[in-house]
This record gives C-alpha cells, structure tokens and sequence, in this order.
C-alpha cells in the first residue's frame, strides 16, 4: 500500500487523489444574485447534509488563483441561494453551466435553462430541477490554502423552502428512482444510482 504525506503533493495531486476516492459525491446546482441583479449558476460536487435539527447543508467552494468565485461572493454579500439536485434529465444543461463567464454574463441564460420565482428568498431557482431549496446563509469559513492563504469558503446554508415535483413525493419520503439523482466521480465522469442494497442497523 502506498503512504504518501499530502504536504509534499501540488494542490493538483491532492485534487485528483480526493476526487477519485471519495465518491459519488452529489452535486449542487447553485443559483445566486450577483450585486447588478445578474443570475449566476453553477455546480458544485462538494456538497453535502450538515443537520437535520436544523435543516442545514454544506458547500464548500474553491477560489481561483486566490480569488473568490461568483458564487461565493454574491452569497456572502446577499445571504441568499438556491440548491437544486442534479439528476439524468438536467444533468447535459448543468454541465453547460460549469464554463467559465465574467460575472455580468449568466451561465443560466447560457444554458438554456428556465428561472422561477422563489418564494422566500430573492434568488430565483431554476424550473428543470425537481428538487430545489431556498436557503439563507447561515455561516461560512475561509479554510487556508498555501501559507495559510484561504483557498476556499466553506458555506453552510439553512434551507428555509423546499421545492419538490410531486411525482417524487410520497408519505414524506422521496422515491429516489423517480429523481434518478447523478453524482460526479473523478475527471468528466459522473455516475447514475446503480444497484441498491440493504443492510439493517444493530439495536
């Protein structure tokens, strides 16, 4: 077995070692208000459930060359976002939204994809996901980078709406085949849930 120490690896080598064993990872589709009103959206793998009791998730978004990316700072400076899940239908539009625009340009408009009104909140979501949550920010943290320069925000949002297609939805449970959720593995990969097993817990 290898044992490799991560301090002595490029950030490029530590990227490609998480991404390729820690997986599937679900993705957040992201929608946020720039400072001119300009809708921005993108995607973002490291996501996931923080609490229940409250209902809060997490994202952690990683700067480039040391600056914050548009989804970072227009939730910072709003308090406001939407996360939607990615799944088989609108997976092919989300991929679209992952290109690299100045900021007065929306990777939504580019995408094709269509905006809807919130209802809490004043960042619209986007029609093609089934699932979609208005949250409010909670908390973030600037984690370090090289010599302790941040090299990401790590978000942690409260979910204040839920949206969900009622076709998924039965006696509080979500059907998981009827979302057909999709999760990102390493390089341009993604994956499909695939065979589901179960296993009861102990007492």
């Amino acid at each position: 077995m290898l044992s490799i120490d991560p301090l002595f690896l490029a950030e490029r080598e530590n990227y490609k070692f998480l991404i390729g064993s820690i997986i599937p990872r679900p993705i957040a589709f992201i929608t946020s208000l720039s400072e001119d009103g300009v809708i921005n959206g993108a995607p973002f793998s490291y996501f996931n459930i923080v609490s229940s009791n409250p209902p809060l998730i997490s994202v952690s978004i990683q700067r480039k060359e040391g600056s914050r990316k548009d989804t970072s700072r227009n939730i910072i400076l709003n308090r406001e976002f939407v996360v939607h899940i990615v799944d088989e239908t609108n997976v092919e539009k989300i991929n679209v939204t992952a290109s690299n625009l100045p900021s007065n340009e929306s990777e939504i408009q580019l995408a094709g994809l269509t905006p809807v009104e919130s209802a809490k909140v004043s960042v619209p979501g986007i029609q093609e996901a089934k699932i979609r949550m208005e949250c409010v920010l909670e908390h973030y943290v600037e984690l370090g980078g090289e010599a302790e320069t941040p090299g990401c925000e790590l978000i942690i949002g409260r979910v204040i709406q839920y949206h969900i297609e009622e076709s998924l939805y039965d006696k509080g449970r979500i059907h998981q085949e009827k979302l057909g959720a999709v999760s990102r593995l390493a390089g341009n990969n993604y994956a499909k849930i695939g065979e589901v097993f179960t296993i009861e817990r102990p007492n």
